[in-house]
């Protein structure tokens, strides 16, 4: 009987953890195993771009990847986990009800924006999470052309001054300016409940932030939440109005439902506390990567962020010690001290920083250009080739 290894998700994590354990299963030339990975579609979506126009040619097909490592691919969403059966239910993709059982689970189905219970936000909010509502605000941007010059069409509001906040709107001038023509009289403002411009960033980046927000002509209501959203705008917490044909939520993700059916402590976000071998917490057989898992990221007390860069690295470590559990093998754990952040600011460029208190390292053109090269190439998936894929998932590679 073959070992079944079971990888929720296609994401980061799950693609990584893939292609990290078929590599282990090699270089010991153990064959008596299965490695499948169930997801929705055979395709990585670039998440990291979803703020960008053109969202749906963000993604990239990695059937060719798995069909060359011989990665089974089970197209599907998963609806439950029995941990004490070991089996996963699934709606295929004619909408029926499907099982699956497993020895080895490796739990990478990532996170989601939770959308809160505010007045409107549901009906009338867009948001960037997920490519088929990065598309939805895409059509509704493209579709103010039609509408009759007015302060709310040429109003964007964003709610969030984080990372994902800042930039979909420092991006958005140049997205309304294409789309309005480039004497439109457009307004863009980042509503934050922060006393101070990216001050979630930290001090050092929030003065890139300011800068940059300043020279694209990006407002921000600073000690301000949004309390109703409509149709036409938002109101916020002092009453006052901002009129505003769109709307974009970026507050508020959470690890996937998932994690909830599998018995393990959990942090505030929903994710699985895992050992440093990405094992869940008291499940031998449960492993959990990316946004689902709550890892240290080193000994001083730093864990893993809801970010590409981690999940990639977290992937990479997750296939390879589901690999080296079955076959017997040291595991190799999971640390990545080195933190870096590259926010892109729109027009003005990009600021890059190292550590975790974010020290500025690059700004403007030579920030843009290190973020272009991670955004087009560093996070895309490998060839379709055993040994370049399986050189890329070693998770002793260097960390740039």
């Amino acid at each position: 009987m073959k070992h079944k290894i079971m990888i929720i998700g296609a994401g980061f994590g799950g693609m990584w953890a893939a292609v990290s354990a078929t590599r282990l299963f090699n270089i010991h030339g153990y064959q008596d195993v299965e490695v499948t990975v169930l997801a929705p579609q055979a395709e990585l979506r670039i998440r990291p771009r979803f703020y960008e126009p053109d969202a749906h040619t963000l993604v990239a097909p990695i059937d060719a990847l798995f069909d060359a490592l011989d990665i089974k691919f089970i197209q599907g969403t998963a609806s439950s986990i029995n941990v004490a059966e070991k089996s996963v239910a699934y709606r295929d993709a004619s909408g029926m009800e499907q099982r699956v059982g497993y020895d080895k689970l490796v739990l990478a189905s990532g996170s989601s924006l939770a959308t809160p219970s505010i007045q409107g936000v549901a009906e009338y909010a867009f948001d960037v999470d997920q490519l088929e509502q990065a598309v939805r605000l895409e059509q509704h941007l493209t579709s103010l052309a039609s509408l009759a010059e007015s302060k709310g069409r040429n109003t964007v509001v964003v709610a969030g001054g984080g990372f994902t906040g800042i930039e979909t709107a420092t991006e958005m001038p140049a997205r309304l300016r294409k789309i309005l023509g480039e004497q439109a009289n457009i307004e863009v403002i980042i509503v934050d409940r922060s006393t101070e411009i990216g001050a979630s960033m930290g001090a050092e980046i929030s003065r890139s932030i300011a800068e940059a927000c300043e020279a694209l002509g990006v407002k921000w209501r600073l000690k301000s939440s949004v309390v109703a959203v409509d149709e036409h705008g938002v109101v916020l917490d002092d009453g006052q109005r901002i009129e505003a044909k769109t709307v974009v939520w970026t507050t508020g993700v959470r690890a996937d439902s998932l994690t909830s059916q599998i018995p393990g402590k959990q942090d505030a976000l929903g994710r699985l506390h895992v050992d440093s071998n990405l094992a869940v917490t008291g499940q031998r057989d449960i492993y959990a990567t990316g946004d689902v898992a709550y890892a240290a990221t080193d000994d001083i007390g730093n864990h893993a962020l809801m970010t590409c860069q981690h999940a990639i690295v977290m992937g990479r470590h997750a296939g390879n010690n589901v690999a080296a559990e079955i076959l017997g093998i040291e595991p190799i754990a999971y640390r990545q001290p080195k933190y870096v952040t590259c926010l892109d600011l729109g027009q003005w460029g990009a600021v890059y920083t190292e550590g975790w208190n974010r020290e500025v390292k690059l700004t403007r053109q030579e920030g843009k250009s290190l973020k272009t090269q991670i955004n087009t190439v560093w996070i895309y998936p490998p060839a379709a080739n055993r040994e370049a894929a399986w050189a890329a998932a070693d998770p002793l590679i260097p960390i740039a």
